[in-house]
């Protein structure tokens, strides 16, 4: 655990920096409203009726965007929900997302970037529900595109830790639409 706080103070402390460096440069070129879709996966430590440390489900995540980008950077406010009926478990995300776009000049722009949010997770156990939350950071890769004046898609693989005694880490490979505006 002293590990994972270590390590989520130094990414917090890289993200600041990042941004005190960078802000006197950065203007905000565009707005986004989106929606984004992925296919899934949390790795948590369970309570019987599964009773697995450990224990991996997966489902479809939805969830909803706004944002700003420029020329070279991208951020995004995200808000996830995941619900995986099948072994019970439960979360909501809400993220902030910090991306590099490797390439200005091209309607295909691959990036890679940083999140940071926050994780509400929840299961079922024989004395009720467990609800557990914490902190959550990770990284992120992908591509978007813009396919209209004001559309643009994005596909991403995104990974983020969690701090909370339950949650290990969530994945996702998320498919975004956004407006453009």
């Amino acid at each position: 655990m002293k590990k994972m706080s270590l390590f989520s103070s130094v990414v917090a402390g890289l993200i600041v920096g990042m941004s005190a460096v960078h802000a006197e440069g950065i203007t905000i070129g565009e707005k986004i409203i989106g929606i984004e879709g992925a296919s899934a996966t949390i790795k948590a430590d369970t309570y019987p009726p599964f009773g697995e440390l450990d224990h991996e489900g997966s489902d479809i995540e939805y969830g909803i965007r706004l944002g700003a980008q420029n020329k070279e950077w991208r951020t995004l406010l995200i808000a996830n929900y995941f619900d995986s009926s099948d072994d019970d478990q439960e979360y909501f995300k809400a993220q902030a997302t910090f991306d590099y776009l490797l390439v200005q000049d091209s309607a295909f722009k691959p990036f890679i970037g940083l999140n940071l949010g926050y994780i509400s997770y929840t299961t079922s156990n024989p004395n009720g529900d467990d609800d557990d939350s914490g902190f959550l950071y990770g990284a992120q890769a992908g591509f978007l595109v813009r396919v209209a004046d004001h559309v643009q898609f994005d596909v991403s693989y995104r990974y983020s830790f969690a701090s909370s005694d339950t949650v290990n880490h969530t994945e996702s490979i998320v498919v975004g639409l956004n407006y453009i505006f």
